[in-house]
């Protein structure tokens, strides 16, 4: 980082200018007063019995002559003068001063520093009034002192080097008023942006450039470096990403791992960095022995082996052990054990690479939590902060759930720093807690639009709050409009109903659909109350009611009498009154293996009394992931499927599966399924899609580098997707009911992912392989990405 701190220096000394020479004019000031006064050069000693101060208007006498410190009668020197001079002139209160001995009597004439009438920034556009005013000390009505100014031009300059504009010049300028005062102004040039042009790494053997470059925080500057702020260079940032590398390294066993050095060279034209990190890998580690011990007679290590879920010969990482800990001392907390603490012994087998871990079950000092204080939540209540500690004042102390509880803190975004720390109560045997935060803002209000190639172009506004009155709780209004579908929605969630880790909300919707793929419009109103809450470290399950009315209408120019569509739009407004809950188990949350993931669904809903139909909706989902090349390539697998029992076989469209282009790439909603279908002698006079009461669907594709530069944010992909959506009441209509039982469609395809500041994009380009004569293909298709 030395070349970023020489052009800083550089700066400072080119901005200096009128300040500087103002204070060098001081000191000759003094050196013409001493070579005016012969007597003064000559004498060696001198005796004042008269002390006379001219020019002072704000400042005491007294307290001019107690920064002299020349007491009456006392013997002096030249040199005692000159000492006087500086402490005077070193007070920061006088633009000038002279002392003149004259005889007995020595005159101290001073002219004092201006008082600042206003302070005003000029040329600043990236970095506003309020936000430099937070860093200055110079203020209105307070003296004017030339180094203070100049302490904060530099200040002024470092604010911006924060933001990647390290060519910014200050220059503090002074414009004398009346009643002597003066406005302080600072000329600001901001100069351009130094972006990071390449991120290197040398010593990497094992990962590549481009793998180690996606865990940075710090990115290259790319196409969209006007809106992404993350490719300049910030030394706090710097620091982030050293600990990202080695938590990349040390969860995939390399327990060596360190980063050696990181040199920032600075291009000619200053305005470009070229950032790179030296780094030595060392050797992978696996788990060897695992073992749980203890000497405390009323510890079962039978019952905590079992909460283990490393294995040895497993790749080592810290993460799998503090896994294990916090398990454990759940366990010990379950069985009523206090001040019960795991202690990690690790030993280090060099021949084979592994590392044997003794997980110590050991008595913990009898330490209790006395309170807990929280400061700094202007806007959030204590107890949305309290909630996230699983102690409370009086249980024993654990260091471990205190940190635990410290990164959920952070991670409930509501604060932009949040400190936690311990300290002595007001016995030995208690601790206080401190909590530090600093409000942030939570909510947002967008604007935008969308495009889908299923619903063209559309516009959408939306407000979101994340700490609604400063109770965590999330309140949403969005609304989207488009050619096919208008939809307007408000959802509230309370995350800790009754103080639990309950998740309590409803969402309430109204939609408008007038899909030009069908000949009916849907107009929907939904409420639905949920409730959430965790079965598990990686489990959660939802239970939920939800009403539904639906009017579905043909219009009159698309009527076809007798066809299905029509006979179950005849039916009128519909509703549905059900009740239904979802099991989900991901492991990502937690999970063992950085590069590998696996997510579980099940749900099921039950319409039953209250409703104009009866039904048990069921679906599942499986979806797998790995990473492999050394994290370069990504392999997924998802299978899907779904299936509708009615024991009156009186479904309608709206209620039965439709398979749209997320499901199954390469085909248009109500593409693929059973289809109503009639042949007049002008051609086909109806041609509806059904839905299903079944479908199952397998999605297999690969992610992979294009080998463009990872700052476009672009990468691509191939996919392979088989299914089928099948099964209806078997109503019979004007026309024939086709593809009615299971008829499996393939279709292959690439994709190009693009990550931008509005989202993740994913394009699709698809080919049907195996397709039915009146399946409606889709050969493109444009989407906002979901990671599953």
């Amino acid at each position: 980082m030395s070349e970023q701190a020489g052009g800083v220096s550089r700066r400072r000394n080119h901005k200096k200018g009128l300040l500087r020479r103002t204070t060098f004019a001081f000191s000759v000031v003094l050196s013409m007063g001493l070579l005016a006064s012969p007597e003064l050069a000559e004498a060696q000693s001198y005796r004042f019995t008269t002390l006379a101060i001219e020019g002072n208007n704000r400042i005491e006498d007294a307290a001019i002559a107690s920064y002299a410190g020349i007491a009456r009668g006392q013997v002096v020197s030249g040199g005692d003068l000159n000492d006087a001079y500086q402490r005077i002139l070193g007070s920061g209160l006088f633009e000038s001063v002279e002392l003149t001995p004259a005889g007995n009597r020595l005159v101290i004439r001073v002219v004092e520093f201006p008082t600042i009438n206003v302070v005003r920034f000029e040329g600043n556009r990236r970095l506003k009034d309020d936000v430099l005013e937070a860093v200055v000390e110079s203020q209105s009505r307070r003296v004017l002192n030339p180094a203070t100014a100049e302490r904060d031009a530099d200040a002024i300059a470092d604010a911006y080097a924060q933001s990647g504009r390290i060519a910014a010049r200050v220059t503090p300028r002074i414009i004398r008023r009346s009643e002597n005062r003066a406005d302080l102004v600072f000329e600001i040039f901001e100069g351009s942006l130094a972006e990071i042009e390449r991120l290197s790494f040398v010593g990497n053997r094992v990962y590549s450039d481009r793998r180690l470059r996606r865990e940075l925080d710090t990115k290259q500057a790319g196409l969209l470096r006007a809106v992404v702020k993350r490719d300049t260079l910030v030394e706090d940032r710097i620091e982030f990403d050293k600990q990202l590398l080695r938590d990349f390294y040390q969860s995939r066993g390399y327990v060596d791992f360190r980063v050696t050095g990181v040199n920032a060279e600075l291009a000619r034209e200053r305005d470009a960095y070229f950032i790179t990190f030296n780094v030595e890998e060392g050797q992978q580690f696996t788990f060897g022995e695992i073992t749980v011990t203890s000497d405390l007679p009323e510890v079962d290590v039978e019952t905590f082996e079992k909460t283990l879920k490393v294995r040895s010969g497993k790749t080592y990482s810290p993460l799998h052990v503090e896994s294990a800990i916090s398990r454990m001392e759940r366990e010990a907390t379950r069985q009523g054990l206090d001040f019960v603490r795991v202690e990690p012994r690790i030993s280090r087998n060099d021949r084979d690479l592994s590392l044997d871990v003794e997980f110590a079950l050991v008595r913990g000092p009898r330490v209790f939590v006395e309170r807990i204080d929280i400061e700094g939540n202007t806007t959030t209540l204590d107890r949305v902060v309290r909630q996230q500690f699983k102690v409370a004042e009086g249980d024993p102390f654990n260091p471990r759930e205190i940190r635990d509880a410290a990164e959920r803190i952070r991670a409930l975004g509501f604060f932009s720093a949040s400190d936690v720390n311990a300290r002595q109560g007001s016995t030995p045997d208690q601790v206080i807690v401190d909590v530090d935060v600093e409000e942030q803002p939570t909510g947002s209000l967008s604007f935008g639009g969308t495009y889908s190639t299923d619903s063209g172009f559309g516009l959408v506004a939306g407000f979101s709050e994340r700490n609604f009155l400063g109770r965590g709780q999330t309140l949403s209004v969005n609304v989207s409009t488009s050619p096919d579908v208008n939809d307007y929605t408000l959802s509230f969630v309370e995350p800790a109903f009754l103080g639990r880790d309950v998740a309590l909300g409803f969402a309430l919707s109204y939609q408008d659909s007038n899909q030009s793929s069908v000949r009916y419009t849907n107009t929907t109103g939904q409420f639905q109350p949920f409730l959430g809450f965790s079965l598990g470290d990686q489990s959660r399950l939802q239970v939920r009611y939800t009403y539904s009315d639906v009017d579905m209408v043909v219009p009159t120019a698309s009527a076809v009498a007798g066809s299905i569509i029509d006979t179950e739009a005849a039916r009128g407004r519909l509703n549905s009154s059900e009740v239904g809950y979802t099991y989900t188990y991901d492991s990502r949350i937690g999970g063992l293996n950085p590069d590998a993931s696996i997510l579980l669904e099940f749900g099921q809903d039950f319409a039953g009394p209250g409703s104009d139909v009866e039904y048990v909706k069921t679906t599942a989902r499986a979806v797998a992931q790995t990473k492999v090349l050394n994290g370069d390539v990504t392999l997924r697998a998802s299978l899907e499927g779904g299936a509708i029992y009615a024991p009156d076989n009186n479904t309608r469209v709206h209620q039965r599966f439709a398979l749209g282009s997320r499901q199954f790439r390469g085909f248009e909603p109500f593409g693929i399924g059973p289809r109503e279908v009639s042949l007049g002698d002008g051609g086909t006079t109806v041609n509806d899609g059904l839905g299903g009461k079944f479908f199952a669907v397998a999605r297999f594709e690969a992610e992979f580098p294009l080998g463009l530069p990872e700052e476009y944010g672009i990468s691509g992909g191939v996919f392979y997707d088989v299914g089928s959506l099948w099964g209806t009441d078997g109503a019979a209509g004007a026309g024939t009911l086709l593809y009615d039982d299971f008829t499996a469609r393939q279709t292959v395809g690439v994709s190009i992912f693009w990550d931008t500041p509005i989202g993740p994009l994913q394009f699709n380009w698809s080919k049907a392989l195996d397709k039915q004569t009146f399946d409606r293909d889709q050969s493109f298709n444009l989407t906002i990405r979901t990671e599953f």
